[in-house]
């Protein structure tokens, strides 16, 4: 799923720079210098020729229609935060305690018995948090994945992002999409000692340990109920969105379970597959690139 630095997957177009060890801008082939691939996706039939290349102006408006139909983000009334202490960047490094008070005030839990809330909450146990130890998924872990997938796939959300990655010739089904979906977001992979003990899913929403510091863990979901179980200990936010509606967006420090999070930002208030859809999107989107 990931771009070799070697292939024009997802590149096609894209301005020369210095640092590529093969180019795919469209003078490459005059120049010489093309990936090898480069014909193979960016051809006039290719996979990644303008007619199925998305452009950042096509990011940014579907990001927004994204945002209009997340029918399941929290209102105003069902959150209070109370961010307390603003980090300088001198700051954020010292692991020191500004805030005395927890970051959630209030959240109303009736937003957690929708059905996407629900079993993407089923899965956050899922994980055991250090690297370089192999993950076992179970029989039961692995419908619960399914149950995911089924629930967000029902919503107009992933349906309109599905139809906009058809239109795109990316997909010719649903259950192909889901099919890729469940291979990007939980399928294994090693962050360490070559076991395969990581996933998208448990790296972004749920959180890992790696060499003493928290990796990941973008989750506002997670990030509640962990403080509320009194395991996470919030210590100040570096950057505070300028929104006054949800999703906002925080950066954060905190402390987990006494492991460090330096820099830790969040969408807070959206729903689970507004974060789910938007990250697949940019994935599929930029694979391998910033």
């Amino acid at each position: 799923l990931y771009t070799a630095p070697d292939s024009c997957e997802g590149r096609c177009g894209e301005p020369f720079s210095e640092e590529d060890e093969c180019h795919c801008h469209p003078e490459c082939e005059t120049e010489h210098n093309c990936c090898e691939d480069h014909e193979r996706h960016c051809g006039p039939d290719g996979f990644s020729s303008s007619r199925g290349s998305i452009s950042d102006q096509e990011l940014l408006e579907l990001s927004e229609q994204l945002y209009g139909v997340d029918h399941n983000r929290a209102r105003p009334s069902d959150i209070a935060i109370n961010p307390q202490h603003l980090a300088g960047p001198d700051e954020t490094g010292d692991k020191q305690d500004r805030s005395p008070q927890p970051l959630y005030k209030y959240v109303n839990e009736e937003l957690f018995s929708k059905p996407t809330y629900a079993s993407f909450i089923k899965l956050l146990d899922n994980y055991q948090r250090a690297t370089g130890r192999e993950e076992e998924v179970t029989a039961e872990e692995l419908r619960e994945q399914d149950h995911f997938l089924q629930e967000v796939m029902k919503t107009e959300l992933m349906k309109k992002l599905l139809v906009f990655l058809q239109g795109k010739n990316r997909y010719s089904s649903e259950p192909e999409f889901v099919q890729d979906l469940k291979e990007m977001w939980f399928g294994l992979y090693s962050r360490g000692d070559g076991e395969r003990d990581s996933s998208g899913f448990e790296h972004v929403f749920s959180g890992e340990v790696k060499k003493g510091k928290v990796s990941g863990f973008h989750n506002w979901i997670r990030f509640y109920l962990l403080e509320k179980q009194g395991v996470v200990n919030y210590f100040s936010h570096n950057f505070n969105g300028p929104w006054d509606t949800y999703p906002d967006v925080l950066g954060l420090q905190f402390s987990w379970d006494g492991f460090y999070k330096e820099v830790g930002s969040a969408f807070i208030g959206c729903s689970p597959e507004f974060e789910f859809g938007l990250y697949s999107l940019c994935f599929l989107a930029r694979p391998g690139r910033a």
